[in-house]
C-alpha cells in the first residue's frame, strides 16, 4: 500500500534518518538486556588485554594482537573496552560488566535472540516498505555507553567504515534498549547531510604495517549549531541512512544507555569495498536479512 507508509519515507529521505518509537516491546528490549548479561557473565577476557606493558616492541605486539582481534570480529562475538578500566596488568579497576564498551560485530549470527530479534517480522516488513529488494546484514552491535565513562562519539558517517559501490546502499537500524536521553548520550544528526558523499573512508591497511586501518580523506569542521539531538525511549527505532552525519556526547549521567545495533546492505546491484575493514568469510557470508 503505497500511501500510507509514504509520509515517513519522505521524512526519511529528507532527513537521512528516521524515529520510529516504541518499534520494540519492553520485553524484547529486556530480553536482550538479558541476553547480553549471560553473555558478559560467560566472557573470557581477551589475551591482548591482559598482556603487561612494558617495552615498545611489546607495545607494537599489543597493538597488533588487538587490531587483529578487532579486524577478525566481523564473523564472531567479541568484547572491547572503554579505555583506563584495566591496570597495567590488565586487571579490571571496576567490575567488568561496567568495563564494556560493546560487543561485535556477529550477534545477529551466532546469538539466537539477536538472531531473532534482527530478522524480526517487523524489521522484515520495514524493510520490504524501505523498498530493499535483496538486504543482507553486515554487522551488529551491542553497544553500553556506561554511566560516567561512556565515551563520546565524535562526528561521523557510516559509510566511512561501511563503503560501497555504488553509495547509498547501506542503512542502521539502532535501537534503544534503555531510554536514550540528552543526558545519557543520546543521538546527535545533522539533517539532510547524508547528500554529500563521503569525505572520509576508513580502509585495510598493507599488510605489515603498524596499525591495521588507516584513514583516507578528513572529516571536514562540523558545525555545532547544525546538529539536532534525537532522545528516545526505551523500544525506540532511529534508522540511519549510511552518509548522513550523526554523534553522541560523552555519558555524564549515572544511568547507561545500552542499545542493539545492526547495519543492513541492498545487495542488489551493489559491490562491497574490498578495502572495508569488515569482509565478509566463508564462515559467515552476509545473511539475508528476509528469512
Amino acid at each position: 500500500s503505497g500511501g500510507e507508509q509514504s509520509p515517513c519515507l519522505f521524512q526519511f529521505r529528507e532527513d537521512g534518518f528516521l524515529v520510529l518509537e516504541h518499534f520494540f516491546t519492553a520485553e524484547e528490549c529486556d530480553s536482550m538486556r538479558n541476553q547480553i548479561q549471560r553473555i558478559i557473565a560467560e566472557m573470557e577476557v581477551p589475551p591482548h588485554c591482559r598482556t603487561e606493558f612494558s617495552t615498545k616492541e611489546e607495545e607494537q605486539l599489543q597493538a597488533q594482537g588487538s587490531s587483529d582481534y578487532f579486524l577478525t570480529s566481523g564473523d564472531k562475538i567479541r568484547f572491547f573496552f572503554e579505555k583506563g578500566v584495566l591496570d597495567e596488568r590488565g586487571n579490571f579497576l571496576i567490575p567488568k560488566e561496567k568495563s564494556i564498551s560493546k560487543i561485535g560485530h556477529a550477534l545477529h549470527a551466532h546469538d539466537p535472540v539477536f538472531k531473532q530479534m534482527t530478522h524480526s517480522s517487523k524489521v522484515q516488513e520495514l524493510g520490504r516498505k524501505l523498498g530493499l529488494e535483496r538486504p543482507v546484514v553486515v554487522q551488529s552491535m551491542y553497544i553500553f555507553k556506561q554511566p560516567g565513562i561512556g565515551g563520546e562519539v565524535t562526528p561521523h558517517q557510516d559509510a566511512t567504515f561501511l563503503h560501497t559501490e555504488p553509495l547509498g546502499r547501506v542503512l542502521g537500524f539502532w535501537i534503544a534498549l534503555e531510554d536514550a536521553t540528552l543526558e545519557n548520550g543520546c543521538l546527535w544528526f545533522i539533517p539532510g547531510s547524508h547528500t554529500s558523499g563521503v569525505t572520509r573512508r576508513m580502509v585495510r591497511a598493507a599488510p605489515g604495517t603498524s596499525t591495521c586501518v588507516e584513514f583516507v580523506g578528513s572529516e571536514p569542521a562540523y558545525d555545532d549549531s547544525q546538529f539536532i539531538p534525537l532522545p528516545i525511549s526505551k523500544g525506540g527505532l532511529i534508522l540511519i541512512h549510511g552518509e548522513v552525519v550523526h554523534k553522541s556526547d560523552l555519558n555524564s549521567s549515572d544511568s547507561s544507555r545500552h542499545v542493539f545495533t545492526f547495519h543492513v546492505m541492498e545487495a542488489k546491484d551493489t559491490s562491497w569495498s574490498k578495502e572495508n575493514w569488515l569482509q565478509p568469510t566463508p564462515e559467515l557470508p552476509f545473511p539475508l536479512l528476509y528469512t
